[in-house]
């Protein structure tokens, strides 16, 4: 088998095979992420005899569990239906993919640890899994990874960059060392790059086999449909056609100003009481992200903000390039204008990198004083402004925050922009091409 694409859930697999006392993993993402290459290239890699069961495309498996969760009982079922399975003790890797198409699988995880003869990862799209449902299951019995689409690392990677190179990247931002000018240029092209592509693993490898955007857009509008198929599908208790609405009016309000999502403005006499659960639901699904508004500038963030108030960014900034008119995918495409869209492209991309390295987003906003800030992160003991740039304009609010007698929790912040590596005493300057190293160094500078 061959694989194109590395990713980090590669280097996770191995930990998690060479721990001891490993339990049952659920890979849990978005679709079409590459959750099922992945395992399947780690299982061709490292076992025997591997037993792949996928739940949509064989539903016959879903009566595996008929007779009990007992493992020697799911082991009978499975050779009724197949006999020439092998289920080696210690060598064999059962693979349950499609998780959300049998919720009773992950009962069975808890008898799967507990008996300890085989080891077993279940993949499974957010979209559709009843997660109150598999949750409740095996829990204390099953480890939980989730998978996103391709960072830029991941990018980086997939066209040819070696680990050695991101280390040395990351080395300049630790030591704010400007990089050299041909470096900023190779960055700042494929970052463009990776922006108007996104990380769907087929856009990226189209991309790169094609060394162009060629085929591209269409696969992205196909996912695009496919998302607004599969919420027909799988809502449930909620209205589809204003879950649909909030979906297809994310670029819509990220076209605006200030990019906030307002409910009342989707359509005539909507209400925000109507439409509780659908960006919930969306969220949940793997679908977007949601950026909330801090009620002040301080720790702690959590219960720190008002759940009415929040911005709305496509989990992968190819698919809000997607769904642009026909005349600014043009201009994406052909002249790689990404501050044509009110600097949602820019806000987009670092609310998701962030979100890939595990943060949740917040931002916040006030008229008195004024005040407007992109995204918070967050040390140990301090809070960190990020202040998206997509033109090199003042940093007013950013300074602001900077003084310490208003705002004790601040001690420094971060701008990113197309400036190379740089500190001013109060902020440090970023190329955007290095967000997925923003948590990395914000743990690393506070050691120091």
């Amino acid at each position: 088998m061959d694989k194109l694409l590395r990713r980090k859930v590669d280097s996770y697999l191995m930990s998690w095979k060479n721990n001891p006392d490993r339990k049952p993993l659920v890979i849990k993402g978005a679709r079409q992420i590459g959750k099922t290459r992945s395992v399947e290239w780690f299982a061709s890699q490292n076992y025997k005899n591997v037993v792949q069961i996928n739940f949509v495309e064989q539903p016959k498996y879903k009566n595996i569990f008929e007779d009990g969760f007992g493992v020697d009982a799911i082991l009978k079922n499975i050779s009724l239906l197949n006999p020439e399975l092998k289920f080696v003790p210690g060598e064999t890797l059962f693979f349950f993919d499609e998780l959300q198409a049998c919720p009773s699988c992950a009962t069975s995880l808890k008898f799967f640890k507990l008996d300890g003869r085989f080891d077993v990862i279940c993949s499974g799209s957010l979209m559709g899994i009843n997660y109150q449902e598999i949750e409740s299951n095996s829990v204390g019995y099953k480890e939980d990874y989730e998978m996103h689409y391709m960072d830029f690392e991941e990018f980086l990677c997939a066209k040819g960059y070696s680990e050695d190179f991101i280390d040395e990247l990351y080395q300049h931002m630790l030591d704010v060392k400007p990089l050299a000018k041909l470096q900023m240029d190779v960055l700042f092209e494929l970052f463009r790059d990776y922006a108007t592509i996104g990380g769907m693993p087929e856009v990226v490898n189209t991309y790169i086999k094609n060394k162009n955007f060629s085929g591209t857009l269409g696969i992205q509008k196909q996912l695009l449909k496919d998302y607004e198929e599969d919420i027909t599908k799988y809502v449930e208790g909620l209205d589809k056609a204003k879950v649909k609405a909030v979906y297809n009016h994310i670029s819509t309000f990220l076209a605006k100003e200030n990019k906030r999502f307002q409910i009342t403005k989707i359509g005539k006499n909507a209400r925000n009481r109507d439409y509780v659960g659908c960006v919930e639901w969306l969220a949940d699904a793997g679908v977007i992200n949601v950026c909330y508004c801090l009620n002040l500038p301080e720790l702690p963030l959590k219960g720190n903000y008002d759940p009415k108030l929040y911005k709305i960014y496509y989990k992968d900034t190819g698919l809000l390039i997607a769904s642009l008119d026909e005349e600014a995918q043009e201009d994406l495409r052909a002249n790689k204008n990404l501050g044509t869209y009110k600097g949602a492209i820019y806000e987009n991309i670092a609310g998701d990198m962030l979100v890939k390295q595990g943060y949740n987003l917040y931002y916040y906003s006030s008229d008195k004083p004024s005040l407007e800030m992109d995204f918070f992160v967050r040390d140990a003991d301090s809070l960190i402004p990020v202040e998206v740039k997509a033109n090199d304009g003042a940093t007013a609010s950013l300074n602001n925050l900077l003084k310490e007698d208003k705002y004790p929790d601040v001690k420094y912040g971060i701008k990113l922009s197309y400036k190379n590596i740089g500190f001013n005493g109060k902020f440090y300057t970023f190329p955007y091409f290095m967000i997925f190293l923003l948590k990395r160094f914000v743990a690393e500078r506070r050691k120091l």
